[in-house]
């Protein structure tokens, strides 16, 4: 590395950029920028990269940076020596014309090299290559910088002179480009590299702030500019502010990442102010005061020490007056605005039972190929129905029947009009004022969940029952018209769906075979009789029966096995242990942790090697067996001692096995299989498998799937073998 190194700034100073993109914004243009300098060698191995963003600008800092990077060797292949050099081993006009591209001629002919390449010997150009000069670099760096920022949408402006179009995420006004105090004269987007750059629109002390050298960056955007380049370095600044006002009201504010993200991302100098509203907006659920702050206003709800919404709340303001009352004052108001319309939305929903607005889903179109969410609601209750007896008794299925049957109806609420991510929580709270059961309100809530990783799961059988048949019929049905997840694309959230299966079936520990479950939906898809019903009831002319197409069942049970497999790799199990317990596609998905947990404990064993080896041997011989496998063991034809052996340890481990597998005890019932490890080591030693007679060879072969049998039984443990 070059000695004479510096340290350099980079800044690209726009119109506010979109708040939920910053963070990812800002860090793709510092690493991309870094890398690139980095690949070009202009930076150290010590080198410490800092990223900064506010609304108004990306920037990047970057330590130990060279004005030009050092030569380096560099041996180019030319050609195979035969097209290179003619007979007499003068240089052919290729060759010539070849070096003269590398800026060389034929006085360099005598020293080039000749090596092996494979199977003919290629001629090699060894020179020292020019270290890039950091103007040259650093304009390569930021081009490639914009065209891998992770824009969703660009936008198009015409430059200063009226001719001239370019595309960015915003405008861009100005650039910077400091190497210690020297400005390098890159540019991008119509803008040529200076010293110069804003500071906070209306708070700066200085306009335009001069930076003298890249290390006083961050200070004078500070006490110049008014401005805390740090997107981190603000967010704490916030979220400390946040919990001191807080605390001086003894209240808490909401604990939310992607808000204090997303605010972080909107304030260059941010002032925690404290707001309040009327305590009769506390009539309304809090669930849906606190999404209007969140979602409209960008506010910090606070809560008492119970959980309980409290009628004050905080906000992030961009600007630090010496009084604050209009600021306050004026958010004040736009709140209380906010929130009279959400006690408007309540009052008037609560007017109507949900019952009543149960028709009205016979006209809303849940998709072309698959009818009204009226019709959908009635096979959905059909299977919720048919869960609920599984499970429970009648009793529990009339529970599930009825919340299946209101678990939309909020739909057509005013207030989920409005805020889609209340529908359920708004079905709950109409179900509880009109007189419905806990069990039937709380299911009808939490029929959606689990709606994301971590989310809870539903409180009462009801909501699993229903929660199951919203989502199983959502996947049957999808993937019935070919509405698969291809790469990025699940329009249909069906990985969350499949994902809230896995959960439910296993978090709650429920006696239900997957298969059996799938089969089940399909099924009831296919019952005529319910869209017959459906007709008669709607008062439609036409509705067309649906039939499941007959590969979708395999489809659909392999795309829940692969997200399962995703969601254990993720939760730390191997993809070894895994691969064993899923190998089998257990139907009993809460088995698995118990599966996983008896593999995990076989592996300990220092039996396991060997067997795990000796199972990947006998699936090898049975992949082979093109005949039929008798599946009784003949013992007059066990001649050979080994395999009597193998025959009378298996036949003791069998009994014991089946046994703790019924018991559900996987992880003895896999510590048991160490007893096989000699007689097995033993037979394969000693006894031939194909033998010439064939009665011994089926007889031998019998032994061997016996083997498997019993091995494979809780998991498939020659996926551990290496």
């Amino acid at each position: 590395m070059n000695m004479a190194t510096k340290n350099l700034l980079v800044e690209l100073l726009v119109e506010e950029l979109p708040p939920k993109s910053l963070y990812k914004l800002g860090n793709s243009f510092a690493d991309v920028l870094a890398d690139s300098l980095r690949t070009q060698s202009l930076t150290a191995d010590d080198s410490i990269v800092t990223t900064y963003a506010t609304p108004r600008r990306l920037a990047v800092h970057i330590t130990h940076v060279a004005a030009q990077a050092d030569d380096k060797p560099v041996s180019r292949k030319l050609m195979p020596v035969t097209v290179g050099l003619d007979k007499d081993g003068q240089a052919t006009p290729a060759l010539l014309k070849r070096l003269a591209s590398l800026g060389a001629d034929a006085s360099v002919v005598a020293q080039l090299k000749q090596k092996q390449d494979g199977k003919a010997e290629s001629l090699f150009f060894d020179s020292i290559e020019t270290g890039v000069m950091l103007a040259d670099g650093l304009q390569k760096a930021l081009d490639e910088t914009l065209a891998k920022l992770p824009i969703s949408k660009v936008m198009t402006y015409q430059l200063a002179d009226g001719w001239e179009s370019v595309n960015f995420v915003r405008p861009a006004h100005a650039l910077v480009a400091l190497h210690g105090m020297e400005a390098i004269p890159v540019n991008i987007l119509g803008l040529i590299a200076g010293r110069e750059t804003q500071g906070h629109r209306f708070e700066a002390k200085v306009n335009p702030i001069v930076l003298k050298n890249a290390d006083d960056y961050v200070q004078q955007l500070a006490t110049e500019g008014m401005v805390i380049a740090s997107f981190v370095g603000r967010r704490a600044k916030i979220s400390h502010q946040l919990a001191a006002a807080a605390s001086k009201e003894n209240l808490k504010p909401i604990d939310d990442d992607d808000l204090l993200n997303e605010v972080t991302a909107l304030v260059e100098h941010p002032n925690v102010l404290v707001g309040q509203f009327e305590l009769e907006y506390l009539d309304v659920p809090q669930e849906c005061l606190i999404l209007t702050m969140k979602a409209n206003q960008k506010y910090f709800p606070m809560f008492h020490e119970d959980g309980k919404l409290a009628n004050k709340f905080l906000l992030v303001s961009n600007i630090c007056p010496t009084d604050t009352s209009d600021v306050v004052s004026g958010n004040e108001r736009v709140v209380r605005s906010r929130l009279a319309d959400a006690k408007f939305f309540f009052d008037q929903d609560r007017k109507k039972t949900l019952a009543s607005r149960i028709p009205s889903l016979d006209k809303v179109v849940y998709h072309n190929k698959i009818g009204t969410q009226g019709l959908r609601i009635d096979y959905v209750r059909a299977i919720a129905r048919a869960i609920g007896q599984q499970l429970g008794d009648d009793k529990l299925a009339a529970q599930a029947d009825e919340a299946a049957t209101m678990a939309k109806a909020d739909l057509l609420t005013d207030m989920v009009g409005e805020f889609p991510g209340l529908q359920g929580i708004m079905g709950r709270y109409y179900a509880q004022h009109e007189g419905l059961n806990d069990e039937v309100a709380f299911a009808i809530e939490d029929h959606y969940k689990p709606r994301f990783a971590g989310d809870e799961l539903p409180r009462n059988q009801a909501g699993v029952c229903v929660a199951l048949a919203d989502k199983l019929e959502t996947l049957v049905s999808m993937y019935s018209i070919g509405q698969i997840p291809t790469g990025d694309k699940d329009p249909f959230a069906l990985r969350r769906h499949a994902l809230g299966v896995i959960r439910l079936l296993i978090e709650k520990d429920l006696p239900l075979e997957l298969q059996d479950l799938v089969q089940l939906v399909i099924q009831i898809i296919e019952d005529k009789q319910i869209p017959e019903n459906w007709l008669k009831r709607s008062g439609e002319t036409k509705v067309t029966s649906r039939q499941v197409p007959n590969e979708v069942s395999e489809q659909l049970l392999t795309f829940v096995y692969e997200r399962l497999a995703g969601s254990l790799r993720d939760q730390g199990y191997s993809p070894q242990e895994v691969d064993a317990v899923l190998s089998l596609r257990p139907q009993n998905l809460s088995d698995i942790p118990k599966r996983l947990a008896a593999v995990r404990a076989f592996a300990d064993l220092p039996e396991a090697v060997s067997l795990a080896a000796a199972n990947k041997r006998v699936g090898n011989i049975l992949k082979k067996v093109k005949e039929g496998i008798h599946s009784k063991i003949d013992v007059n034809l066990l001649h050979e001692p080994a395999e009597q052996a193998l025959h009378q340890a298996l036949t003791g481990v069998l009994l014991q096995t089946e046994k703790t597998f019924l018991a559900g005890d996987y992880t003895t019932s896999l510590q048991t299989l160490a007893a096989l490890k000699t007689p097995v080591d033993t037979f394969f030693d000693n006894v031939m498998v194909n033998a010439e007679d064939e009665s011994l060879r089926h007889n031998r072969l019998a032994l061997l799937a016996q083997l498997q049998k019993t091995l494979n039984r809780v998991a498939d443990i020659s996926k551990l073998a290496t």
